[in-house]
């Protein structure tokens, strides 16, 4: 029966119904001549994205109320799901939520809700700052776990660069409300596991790998971490580099928060990175092992800062193991 033919009997199916005919047409269903049948096994779930989510308004570049918005990542799922707050890098002088939307969409797909943030940055906001603000999102998506479907005692931070050095600042501190400031401050902002790719640790050696030439840049008064801690000079901050304050440089810095509650860590970094010396996160591992903090660190050969190789299976299968391993594991 061609498609015209078929068209026509619904047609006259219809109007012999409507005119209170008992006799009913069945159209014989219509295939393409040159269609094709397709098996589909379904393995992967939907992923939705719910975009700009304000999680707190704060006082920054003389605002009182400035939104910090986050996207949400949302697998469709009955279970409570544990869930990644993802932190983006940005050389501490911006924070697009937008970056590596394939790193996280490959954890959504392995059913964690992935929540990518903003944060205040140099040279309007500076340290302690940007800490807390990754403190109140987890604190957020714990006080909201219902709309998201997410499981609150089970919640990772994750980040590279700047974010990463941020997922080291908020793993580390666990156990103690220093950075808790703002909204939701009766949930707990602790993570049940830190990872850092790539990110910075003792802020006064961040070129330590590197030639004198580029060392002396980060002494620099305009590096943009002596932004990030020190402030802006014309705007009350203190003037010079990171070294200028050491007291400040050392309560920015990590490994001065390791405690019995510090969160495990999974560290990465490329072996071919001119940005952040690769001894930052080596650093930080070997500090977290001699307190007794489970601590694992991947080189990834010819990886630069950023780029192709950090969205390859490879590493994202370890991510994802070591997600599993804290988050999934009963």
């Amino acid at each position: 029966m061609n498609l015209k033919k078929t068209i026509t009997m619904l047609t006259l199916s219809s109007v012999l119904l409507s005119l209170g005919g008992a006799s009913t047409v069945f159209a014989e269903t219509v295939h393409a001549a040159d269609s094709k049948v397709l098996n589909v096994q379904v393995k992967k779930t939907q992923v939705d994205l719910i975009s700009d989510v304000v999680y707190e308004q704060v006082s920054t570049m003389g605002y009182d109320n400035v939104a910090m918005k986050m996207d949400v990542l949302k697998p469709e799922k009955k279970e409570k799901m544990p869930a990644v707050v993802f932190v983006t890098g940005g050389g501490f002088i911006h924070a697009n939520k937008d970056k590596y939307i394939q790193q996280r969409l490959q954890i959504a797909d392995a059913g964690y809700v992935v929540a990518s943030i903003q944060y205040r940055v140099a040279p309007t906001g500076k340290f302690p700052e940007p800490v807390e603000d990754v403190k109140a999102a987890i604190r957020y998506i714990k006080a909201n776990a219902e709309k998201f479907n997410i499981d609150p005692n089970n919640v990772a931070v994750m980040g590279d660069s700047a974010g990463g050095y941020l997922a080291a600042m908020v793993g580390t501190s666990n156990g103690t409300k220093k950075f808790d400031k703002g909204e939701n401050l009766d949930q707990s902002s602790d993570v049940k596991a830190a990872v850092d790719i790539y990110g910075l640790s003792d802020l006064t050696r961040v070129g330590s790998d590197f030639s004198e030439a580029v060392q002396k840049k980060h002494k620099s008064a305009g590096a943009s971490e002596a932004l990030w801690v020190n402030g802006c000079p014309t705007f009350g901050g203190e003037d010079g580099g990171i070294l200028a304050d050491p007291a400040s440089a050392a309560a920015a810095n990590p490994i001065n928060y390791i405690s019995d509650k510090t969160a495990p860590f999974l560290l990465m970094h490329g072996t071919a990175d001119q940005l952040v010396s690769p001894s930052q996160t080596e650093i930080l591992h070997q500090a977290l092992q001699s307190h007794g903090i489970k601590s694992t660190r991947y080189e990834v050969i010819d990886a630069a800062h950023g780029g192709v190789y950090w969205v390859q299976p490879e590493v994202m299968q370890v991510v994802i193991d070591f997600l599993n391993q804290y988050l999934k594991t009963k």
